[in-house]
């Protein structure tokens, strides 16, 4: 059941927004599409407006007038400026706002729950077009993989420990995480819910790719990478998948000379 503070902010934001012309529907994405938030989620809003784009400062006016705002910022760092990021309190609470022209709402990668329109505009696009999740390049993965693990043992060799931590997170959430849950029919979002996804032998693979501070242990997650990665390639990727040979061949025996 959606809790009842999330349902009072969309509806005050719908209250706004329907005040103002430049404004045509309110949609909600990720878990609300699912039916699964609960009060730990976030709210992922989609704003669709008439201009080509909305200034900072209007969006985060909207933003302002919606709630007790206590910080908001543009989402550069995601590769989304459209989006603002939002906290507000009383009570606490986390709500992406992406502001998006009417039109672009073709190109999609879900379809999300209307909260609000105005003449079933937001429908008729959605029922007129297509949403398309991106999955990975796989050749894109497999070009790379062997030069990422490289680039990891020999961190571990001169000790930058901190810096393979990092490096285990992004593979788990760029290569493993994506890669598993399209094993299992699911969409790849990252390793967001791995725990409640995927069956127990996959979630144990992934587990023992987890590292700690302590050389021995980040040794051994970049072999569990490599195994993991590997079976998830035999499931998955096609002979148009060009397998980087020679570099698993030479990498796999460098890892296997560490000690």
């Amino acid at each position: 059941m959606i809790p009842e503070h999330f349902l009072h902010f969309v509806k005050n934001l719908s209250n706004i927004l329907a005040q103002d012309s430049e404004f045509l529907a309110l949609a909600a994405g990720g878990s609300w599409i699912e039916g699964k938030i609960d009060e730990f989620s976030d709210i992922d809003l989609v704003i669709a407006h008439q201009s080509a784009a909305l200034p900072v400062a209007q969006r985060k006016a909207i933003a302002e007038s919606a709630g007790d705002l206590l910080s908001c910022f543009t989402g550069e760092h995601v590769g989304e400026p459209r989006l603002l990021i939002c906290l507000y309190d009383n009570p606490l609470l986390h709500v992406d706002l992406k502001f998006v022209q009417l039109s672009d709402m073709t190109e999609r990668v879900e379809n999300p729950v209307i909260l609000w329109e105005r003449d079933q505009v937001l429908t008729d696009i959605i029922a007129s077009s297509t949403a398309q999740f991106p999955h990975p390049d796989f050749q894109w993965i497999e070009d790379r993989f062997w030069v990422w693990i490289h680039y990891a043992a020999v961190k571990i060799g001169r000790g930058e420990l901190f810096e393979v931590l990092t490096f285990v997170s992004f593979m788990q959430q760029t290569v493993l995480g994506p890669l598993a849950l399209i094993s299992n029919g699911q969409l790849p979002k990252g390793v967001r819910k791995l725990e409640m996804i995927l069956p127990d032998a996959d979630l144990q693979a992934m587990l023992q790719t987890n590292a700690t501070y302590d050389k021995a242990s980040c040794l051994a997650s970049l072999r569990s990478i490599v195994d993991y990665y590997c079976r998830l390639r035999e499931v998955l990727m096609t002979d148009k998948v060009e397998f980087k040979v020679r570099a698993e061949r030479q990498v796999r025996a460098y890892l296997k000379g560490i000690r």
